[in-house]
């Protein structure tokens, strides 16, 4: 019997995820997100389900550690693995924005150096736009950067944009929304074609339910 092998992010929208995953009759009846196992099957043995960080996800799709990845637009855009980007489930949305102390527009400036979680995300962005940039890794904090002067701005995802507000930051520019999609493994799509297109079509079903 083959089995599908599933990455699920950790984090934020965990718990959405399996609400949605439950609702579509995938349940993981020995997990519980405090546990330290890693390694969780569903009841009907035919879903493994693999809890990982979420900025992993798209590298075990893409290697075909896992078949089907659950995980923010961030992680993906950020990773650029080469797999298929198969549903929406419209959960943990937010932007990914540009933001900094001066209101300056972008076009001003001759270069720019960005602070961000997400450098390889930033450097497409102005090099698309034809800005010379350099980028700073931080995993956290980013909003510090321009307030001490290590950067002119910051590439950041932002839900409400309440912490870059208190913190004297501007948005300047959004660059895309973001949400937690469903990714699949390409050599898994052409091998395990029946059991991936029932899991997205149960999973599609729970959210036209949901109205989402």
């Amino acid at each position: 019997m083959q089995q599908l092998t599933l990455a699920l992010a950790k984090g934020r929208t965990a718990k959405d995820s399996l609400r949605i995953l439950e609702k579509a009759n995938i349940r993981f009846p020995t997990f519980h997100p405090a546990s330290r196992k890693l390694i969780f099957e569903d009841e009907s043995c035919t879903i493994k389900m693999l809890y990982v960080k979420a900025v992993d996800v798209p590298t075990y799709v893409e290697t075909g550690a896992a078949d089907i990845g659950i995980v923010g637009r961030d992680n993906i855009l950020e990773s650029t693995a080469d797999l298929y980007e198969m549903l929406d489930l419209q959960i943990g949305r937010c932007d990914f924005v540009v933001a900094s102390t001066s209101t300056k527009p972008l076009n001003d400036y001759r270069s720019i150096t960005v602070a961000s979680k997400y450098p390889k995300v930033a450097a497409n962005y102005f090099n698309d736009k034809h800005i010379p940039v350099e980028t700073i890794t931080l995993n956290g904090s980013v909003e510090l950067a321009p307030m001490i002067h290590m950067a002119d701005m910051i590439v950041d995802i932002v839900e409400t944009g309440t912490t870059i507000r208190e913190n004297g930051l501007t948005i300047l520019e959004t660059i895309e929304p973001i949400s937690t999609r469903v990714i699949v493994n390409k050599a898994s799509f052409a091998t395990k074609t029946p059991l991936i297109q029932d899991f997205i079509t149960n999973v599609e079903s729970v959210l036209a339910k949901e109205g989402m």
